[in-house]
């Protein structure tokens, strides 16, 4: 590994139990609105001109330039070989690109920002302590984040600055393409967190936890760092082209070359895939337990797993879970997961929808 880009951490069991998310989240999910604090660190690259955005460009697998002022996107930052550093959401107001990444990923993004970006031309900071995260999920987020009186771009991938209530604030909405784990991120003042999420809850939104979060973006199959991705995974392999985290038309960035020919010439040897577990939950950890079996081979390792709530009222609900596996394990085949069986499923899981209907 290069002693420039340091690698992805290895990769943990992401794990919510029966009661980590309360059934009334997913009629929020469904019909309604939920916000809660996201777990991120928050990095920001700032020079003179254009001097951050060129650089950026330079390091995410996405395309911040051709989009604008105002573009948010989701990518990666990649070692030379092509495998993932950091993910997350980037905004671009101005001169500044502002990278909110998970919060496990937040010295690797400094360190790479910090060794790869020249000082006359851009400067990383930390603003982590200083910036507080909040996202709004659910069908109805667009109208409870109206209803609020905040301000909302124009288009999806688009970012604004603006102000609620007198508090400063940066609303950015993601894709409609690929069904995210979230419709909105702001960023505010960590102190003016607390007003800021009362007032959308005043509007209708139900207060959540970052568990609730999780659960949103296991329902989309989005990939988590230090879960689904590891200190060897490459964006093909955790739905990049579907979720719109990669692109091949923008100019050269670290750890292009590996992508690109794995586009135009390859494949992927392992998918991310849902798990719909059968009747019998899945099992405690121990060692080896992570481990998805097909026919008797060794196929992947699950990656995260959730008990989700039927809602509506009733206390049932189903496991379902998150797993790489290679490519020659078919959707619909049963498998050997965490020790339970269940079923291989397209992503993302059919219900709730997290983004506007």
């Amino acid at each position: 590994m290069s002693d420039v880009f340091p690698s992805a951490p290895s990769a943990t069991v992401t794990r919510l139990e029966r009661d980590a998310v309360p059934a009334e989240i997913v009629d929020r999910l469904r019909a309604g609105a939920i916000v809660a604090p996201a777990d991120v660190g928050t990095i920001e690259l700032e020079g003179p001109g254009q001097g951050a955005i060129t650089c950026f460009q330079g390091l995410l697998t996405s395309d911040i330039e051709k989009p604008g002022d105002g573009a948010f996107v989701y990518g990666a930052l990649l070692t030379p070989k092509g495998m993932i550093v950091v993910d997350g959401w980037a905004a671009r107001l101005g001169p500044r690109v502002r990278f909110t990444v998970p919060a496990e990923g937040r010295e690797r993004a400094m360190l790479t920002l910090q060794r790869s970006v020249p000082p006359r031309l851009a400067r990383s900071a930390d603003r982590t302590d200083d910036v507080a995260v909040l996202r709004v999920a659910g069908a109805h987020a667009v109208a409870v984040m109206g209803a609020a009186g905040f301000p909302i771009p124009p288009a999806p991938n688009h970012a604004i600055a603006g102000s609620v209530g007198g508090v400063a604030i940066e609303v950015a909405r993601t894709s409609d393409v690929a069904p995210p784990p979230f419709v909105f991120q702001l960023s505010l003042a960590a102190d003016q967190r607390e007003a800021v999420e009362g007032r959308l809850v005043a509007a209708g939104a139900y207060a959540a936890t970052p568990a609730a979060l999780e659960l949103a973006r296991i329902l989309a199959g989005w990939p988590r760092l230090s879960s689904e991705v590891d200190e060897k995974t490459i964006p093909q392999e955790v739905r990049f082209d579907d979720i719109g985290g990669v692109s091949y038309t923008k100019g050269c960035y670290t750890g292009q070359e590996t992508v690109s020919r794995l586009h135009f010439r390859g494949h992927a040897n392992r998918h991310l895939r849902g798990l719909a577990f059968e009747t019998d939950p899945p099992a405690a950890p121990a060692s080896g337990w992570s481990a998805v079996t097909y026919e008797e081979h060794d196929v992947g390792r699950v990656t995260s797993i959730a008990w989700l709530p039927d809602g509506g009222g009733s206390v049932l609900g189903r496991w379902i879970g998150l797993a790489i596996v290679r490519r020659e394990v078919p959707l619909g085949a049963t498998v050997r997961a965490a020790g339970r069986e269940a079923r291989v499923v397209s992503l993302p899981f059919d219900a709730p929808r997290v983004t506007p209907a």
